[in-house]
């Protein structure tokens, strides 16, 4: 039975995570890590990782980018395998998360669904075959809660599509601010924030009397939750380095 930590554990994710790592048989959460350490959990909660006193196989992380450097110096001084799910990185922040994988073991995805990632792969292909007769947008809905924009899963898509195209991919995310015409190097990025909306990715390719849409709707966190357990238990005991969902996805073909 693998020991998990969950950072983050009194927010809507981590209490997903607690109540379905409550379901499983394969492993328990041992602690949680919180600024609101008071809340009462079946584990004990402490309000930053330095303070964790118990043995843990994994820690999964869906907090807030402010608290990367204190986990990245918990999981270093551990030799703790890290999920980290939370997203709004800067690009300092990304390549210390690349850094600190090259001495411990980091899953490290903007979304933790299956599904998107499956997505992703069909916005590859698609992506592939077009080539640059199509123009590409990506449109992301969330709710009104969301701190970050564009969604850390838009990001995953329009990188996906960037590294498989020819030439510099540019990202617009602001058209109104330009009047020219769309050029073939742009992926246009697009957010919506409003209501309850749990996630909702949609890749449009528009091309010559035709449009092509890879769209995915979450409905409910609990997709997410199970998919950073999964993370967890396949991350557990691995080697370092970084791992995606694209690893996780191909152990389970």
């Amino acid at each position: 039975m693998k020991r998990i930590i969950i950072s983050g554990c009194n927010g809507r994710m981590g209490n997903q995570i607690s109540e379905g790592i409550k379901a499983r048989s394969d492993c328990i959460t041992v602690a949680g890590v919180d600024v609101n350490g008071s809340a009462k959990k079946e584990y004990p909660v402490f309000s930053r990782p330095s303070e964790i006193n118990c043995e843990a196989d994994v820690l999964i992380d869906f907090s807030n980018p402010s608290l990367l450097s204190p986990l990245l110096e918990f999981g270093l001084a551990r030799k703790m395998p890290l999920v980290i799910c939370t997203t709004g990185y800067s690009e300092e922040q990304t390549a210390q998360i690349r850094k600190a994988s090259e001495r411990i073991p980091v899953f490290y995805s903007g979304n933790m669904s299956l599904g998107v990632n499956l997505v992703i792969e069909l916005a590859k292909k698609a992506a592939a075959v077009l080539g640059d007769q199509f123009d590409i947008e990506i449109i992301e809905k969330h709710h009104n809660q969301k701190l970050d924009a564009p969604s850390g899963t838009a990001l995953m898509i329009a990188d996906a599509i960037s590294e498989i195209r020819d030439g510099k991919t540019n990202y617009v995310y602001d058209r109104h601010s330009q009047r020219k015409k769309r050029e073939k190097s742009e992926i246009g990025i697009h957010s919506i924030r409003g209501g309850s909306i749990v996630g909702e990715h949609e890749v449009l390719f528009a091309g010559p009397g035709e449009v092509i849409s890879i769209s995915h709707s979450a409905q409910s966190k609990e997709i997410f939750a199970t998919g950073s357990i999964n993370a967890a238990l396949f991350l557990a005991g691995k080697p370092a380095g970084l791992y995606r969902m694209a690893d996780l996805i191909s152990k389970e073909e």
